[in-house]
């Protein structure tokens, strides 16, 4: 028993109720709590009070149960497949130009078309695996991306292309939520959600290096079709896998989807990507460029007024963003991809157009940056739980920003082992320590039935901190180039190689201030407490540990 006057916290996400003991009074609720307390003597007593129904339920397919490490893989494949083809098509682009005569604007939307879909449906994605069932979700997301990435690699024309590139950002949008948010309902036990998280993390930071190295292989060795076509074997074994091995599970609430909720965030999203994207044919002063941000701007804000006033069943409920924890990783993740993504195309295009290397070149030179990703993802997955996540994080992103630094002394004639290598492997370790505690600290204190929506918000903070990133320091990289060859006139073949090279350290100059920004956004994160893990078991919510007496 409690001794008169001890202090018990009662916790339920997003927030920690205290009650002076012994007036104790709880209320029936939709959700499960657990409280556990230290007294006096240190003995430890924690008890789980159930209400009638819980919020989340988890119903496995027929036939044998499946080890969790199944599950695991196929959430870090889907999760793979999408952030891979973010980048993969960037060594291929020559070749796409070559093979189907795109024009130089027109080829920016083999990119545009999967960037603006994939970003504009996120939200929706991850709402819609909360309520319709994750396995659900996972499995439509996985069957359309495949579809799509089959139908691109049979392309036979530009509309085709740029279709199919749409078609897969959308399948992307319904799977990349459904992956996380089945690792955070499906690993329950401290250390092996630690360890799935470190798994998905590693997988998902590593995937733009990668995509950089396997689409230089596959586009020198077979055809650039092949970065399309190697999706759709991996998807449908995937599919197979997934049909028996994955559980179902979703929020009970009969709420229904806020469809025009779901409309103003999806054409608010993809007005804002769009206008940010085409920033390198427009300036930033446009007329065109100002109005469709505007209407993005118009089309956001209406959105936040129905889910704050209006919506009785809102697609995002902004009491998520009154936790320091969820506000402060989703701004550290939008920093952080402003930063880092934009670093890989631009080092894609030095490589190339600077350095002459092939397709198969660029992407090996890409290898030492996907590894140390992973290196630093797995050494995280195992320190987050000790040292917590707001400290691992600041680790994290300062040894991004003093890589990213580095990388900003670039030239022409720079040597690769001394001048580059060193900055885009600390730069890719920084990432790698920080994707994982930004992912923990992006889900914690996040009910069950919300995985899905916590999901979304923290692939949407990464889609569109990197596309408004890409613009703006390539826009910088661009200018900064054309300004060189202008004042030189008729630039040479080493000029331009000069001209080139000052544009794209200008960007990665940008770059390292915006990393150094995620340090100081990675301040807002609370210092968690708990002494178990900041992910709560089955059925209950948020658990915390205090000390009474």
């Amino acid at each position: 028993m409690l001794g008169e006057g001890a202090t018990l916290s009662l916790s339920q996400a997003p927030g920690v109720v205290s009650f002076r003991w012994p007036h104790l009074s709880v209320g029936a609720g939709p959700d499960n709590y657990r409280w556990v307390a230290r007294g006096p003597g240190g003995n430890m007593l924690q008890e789980t009070l159930a209400s009638p129904h819980r919020p989340d339920t988890a119903v496995a397919p027929q036939g044998r149960a499946w080890p969790h490490w199944i599950v695991l893989a196929l959430a870090c494949v889907g999760q793979f497949m999408v952030v891979l083809d973010v980048s993969v098509v960037n060594v291929a682009l020559p070749s796409i130009h070559r093979d189907l005569g795109f024009s130089s604007d027109g080829l920016q939307w083999v990119v545009n078309a999967y960037t603006l879909t994939f970003a504009g449906f996120l939200l929706l994605g991850g709402r819609a695996a909360d309520l319709f069932g994750r396995r659900k979700i996972f499995l439509l997301g996985l069957a359309v991306f495949s579809f799509a990435s089959l139908l691109g690699g049979l392309a036979q024309d530009q509309a085709m292309l740029v279709a199919a590139r749409a078609l897969q950002g959308l399948g992307g949008a319904v799977l990349a939520p459904a992956t996380l948010s089945i690792i955070t309902t499906t690993f329950t036990e401290p250390r092996e959600r630690a360890r799935a998280m470190g798994m998905w993390s590693a997988v998902a930071g590593a995937g733009g290096a990668f995509g950089a190295l396997f689409g230089g292989v596959l586009t020198d060795e077979l055809s650039w079709r092949w970065i399309l076509f190697i999706n759709v074997p991996i998807g449908v074994a995937a599919l197979v896998v997934g049909r028996l091995a994955l559980p179902e599970s979703r929020g009970l609430q009969k709420t229904g989807l806020d469809l025009p909720g779901a409309v103003l965030v999806t054409a608010g999203l993809t007005a804002l990507v769009y206008g940010v994207v085409r920033t390198d044919a427009l300036s930033w002063t446009s007329g065109q460029t100002i109005g469709v941000l505007a209407v993005a701007v118009l089309l956001l804000g209406g959105f936040l007024l129905r889910e704050g006033k209006f919506a009785q069943a809102p697609l995002m409920p902004l009491r998520v963003f009154a936790s320091r924890s969820i506000s402060g990783a989703n701004l550290v993740m939008f920093a952080m991809s402003a930063a880092i993504f934009p670093m890989w195309y631009l080092l894609t295009l030095y490589f190339q157009d600077v350095r002459g290397y092939s397709a198969l070149r660029t992407g090996l030179v890409f290898s030492p940056v996907a590894f140390a990703i992973v290196i630093g993802a797995q050494t995280a997955s195992r320190l987050v739980s000790r040292v917590g996540a707001r400290r691992l994080l600041l680790v994290g992103t300062a040894t991004m920003t003093v890589g990213m630094f580095l990388l900003s002394r670039i030239g022409a004639t720079s040597n690769f082992w001394v001048d580059v290598l060193p900055g885009a492997v600390l730069s890719s370790l920084g990432l790698g320590l920080s994707v994982t505690p930004v992912t923990f600290a992006a889900t914690t204190g996040v009910a069950r039935h919300e995985a899905g929506l916590a999901s979304g918000l923290v692939n949407t903070a990464r889609q569109v901190g990197g596309s408004l990133g890409l613009a703006v320091l390539a826009t910088a990289a661009t200018t900064r180039t054309d300004g060189l060859l202008s004042g030189h006139g008729q630039a040479g073949p080493h000029t331009a190689g000069v001209a080139l090279s000052a544009g794209f350290a200008l960007g990665l100059r940008i770059g390292a201030g915006l990393a150094a920004a995620s340090i100081l956004a990675a301040l807002v994160l609370p210092t968690l407490r708990h002494r178990s893990s900041p992910f709560a078991p089955a059925g209950v919510e948020e658990a915390a540990v205090v000390d009474l007496g």
